[in-house]
């Protein structure tokens, strides 16, 4: 929901207005919500140390608050808006926006190791593999988007955008995990009626 909110906020800016920068900013206010969701989803699933993971996502999600209310009182967090035809591009020079990067960013990464150390420390073979879809899921969106913003010169500034566009991937992703559980916790009755 948050990256379909985002591409939705991104279709608006870019078709109606450039210049309305508190689109812009909303946008960036929504998908700062998506890295603490995934790590508070992996924590649930995590085989060791579930309360650890746990509060690093209440951490992450406390700062993203921080992160949002900063947005909500600096009306120039976005300064400018270019949209292209399958992206839109954004930039601020102040240091505000790097620290937004870092979090968001060090968020992703976080969701990577994570469910990469789950998938490898857990023993139990649905947990193993409901972590590996979002293992596998994250690398599918995280990794293209950073190779084409890296090689296509075009997309320089337009991460955002970019990921948001292989985010189906890890919708897709996501979607077979919620698969998998359903299909699992369908058989359990079916086990103890036999």
């Amino acid at each position: 929901m948050l990256l379909a909110s985002y591409q939705i906020l991104e279709i608006v800016i870019c078709s109606i207005s450039q210049n309305n920068l508190l689109l812009s900013q909303l946008a960036f206010m929504v998908i700062i919500w998506l890295p603490p969701i995934g790590i508070l989803l992996i924590s649930y699933l995590f085989p060791i140390k579930k309360k650890l993971v746990f509060r690093y996502s209440l951490f992450l999600f406390g700062l993203s608050l921080l992160m949002v209310f900063r947005i909500l009182l600096d009306q120039n967090f976005v300064n400018q808006t270019v949209c292209s035809v399958v992206l839109a591009r954004f930039s601020n020079p102040k240091i505000i926006y790097i620290v937004y990067s870092v979090l968001y960013q060090s968020g992703l990464l976080s969701m990577l190791f994570l469910s990469a150390s789950g998938v490898i420390n857990s023993k139990d073979h649905l947990q193993r593999k409901l972590l590996g879809q979002i293992l596998l899921g994250s690398m599918a969106f995280i990794i293209p988007a950073l190779i084409t913003v890296i090689t296509v010169p075009v997309t320089k500034g337009a991460l955002p955008s970019i990921m948001c566009h292989y985010a189906l991937f890890f919708a897709i992703f996501i979607s077979r995990l919620i698969y998998l559980e359903n299909k699992f916790f369908r058989k359990i009755p079916e086990k103890i009626e036999k």
